[in-house]
């Protein structure tokens, strides 16, 4: 019988009992593939810590006192710390987390010889993973998911190490076509860029009746859900502003960020504050339900890769209203998934009271994300993997 396909997966990007949401697809991918009887995976989730006295603020006391090694959701996971600099190590991370974690990843080299890096976010992980790889002598593969092209792709010095991982990992993958697009034009070679899309649980994201639902949540009209971090570049503020123009609905943001006082300020001087709900962390079987439960789905970003808040909107069979980022017109190729709209409240009053005068069949909506599953995408990264490792 031939041994299964060892597997380091390597994640900056990944869920905590500190953040339990954060990175929650890249576990989800990681455990489909770990369930494959083909593969045997080991995670690495670098933590990067900042030096005292920052290291005494709250959010770094609860990523130290992270278990070093533990089972996660039935992952076998181990949560290396390194050095972070907030705001000026950001082109040094990829040196600092390889130096942390060379000697743990050298001690399960030795005990099980890996086949691979997987790596699930590109920067700073994918530049890591190359100088791993180079003293592991075994090939390493990356996955884009858009900000780690985008925002740090900007930075030259940043840009440089991801064009030089690029080149020599095995195999890329991108979360989109227009992701794809984006890491050409950045100077990737193109034929090396598979298109990766996200997974979906078909089980949990589904229709409910939705108004029983709001019922449930004690609203009668419209009701908005917007999900994703509350940082500028998602935008919130703007759908925070287009509720001045629906006075019966009610406005539910699910994620929490850096922007939330802000916001909350916003709302405040609008008018509308008891009209939006402020949701925080929202568990993710929790936020199927409150999904379902909205009339439309609005995430108006500045950039995306193809957000996985999108295609679980769908799968709800909720409308969404989006902007034109990342993979949208690969999701809502027609009026029954929503809108793609300039980010603007103008164009996002315009579609949401088109959506709400002719809403589409809840069905009609689901089915435009029918393609999208856990076991496709399972399949599909470990027949990359497999290839990228010499082993098919």
């Amino acid at each position: 019988m031939t041994r299964p396909l060892n597997i380091l997966t390597l994640s900056t990007l990944f869920p905590n009992v500190s953040a339990p949401n954060f990175g929650i697809f890249v576990e989800r991918q990681t455990a489909e593939l770990a369930s494959r009887p083909e593969t045997s995976v080991t995670v690495i989730n670098p933590v990067g810590i900042a030096p005292w006295p920052l290291r005494k603020l709250a959010p770094y006391q609860a990523l130290d006192a992270l278990a070093e090694h533990e089972e996660w959701r039935g992952l076998d996971v181990y949560r290396p710390r390194f050095k972070l600099i907030p705001k000026i190590s950001g082109a040094s991370n990829p040196q600092r987390i390889a130096d942390a974690i060379l000697p743990l990843v050298k001690t399960l080299h030795e005990k099980a010889p890996f086949d691979l890096i997987d790596t699930e976010f590109f920067y700073p992980d994918g530049a890591a993973a190359m100088r791993l790889a180079t003293a592991l002598a075994i090939p390493f593969t990356i996955k884009a998911r858009g900000a780690d092209i985008h925002h740090w792709g900007s930075d030259p010095k940043c840009r440089d190490q991801i064009l030089q991982a690029a080149e020599q990992a095995s195999a890329v993958l991108a979360v989109s076509e227009a992701l794809k697009q984006d890491m050409i034009a950045l100077g990737i070679d193109g034929s090396k860029i598979a298109i990766h899309y996200t997974g979906l649980d078909q089980d949990r994201f589904v229709p409910v009746d939705r108004v029983a639902a709001k019922q449930v949540l004690g609203v009668n009209g419209p009701l908005f859900i917007s999900t994703g971090a509350l940082i500028p570049r998602k935008n919130q503020d703007l759908v925070i502003r287009a509720m001045t123009s629906f006075p019966d609905a009610k406005l539910m943001l699910a994620g929490q960020g850096e922007a939330e006082q802000n916001y909350r300020m916003l709302a405040n001087q609008l008018g509308v504050a008891d009209r939006i709900r402020f949701l925080g962390s929202v568990p993710h079987e929790q936020l199927a339900q409150l999904t379902a439960a909205a009339d439309i789905a609005i995430l108006v970003s500045r950039s995306e890769g193809l957000a996985n808040a999108w295609v679980e909107a769908l799968a709800c069979g909720t409308p969404v209203i989006i902007s034109e980022a990342g993979g949208a017109r690969e999701l809502v190729t027609s009026a029954v998934a929503g809108r793609i709209v300039d980010p603007n409240v103008e164009a996002i009053v315009e579609a949401a009271k088109a959506i709400l005068a002719d809403p589409p069949g809840q069905d009609m909506v689901r089915s435009s994300v029918s393609r999208f599953s856990w076991k496709n995408n399972g399949d599909q990264l470990l027949a990359i993997l497999q290839q990228a490792a010499g082993k098919t």
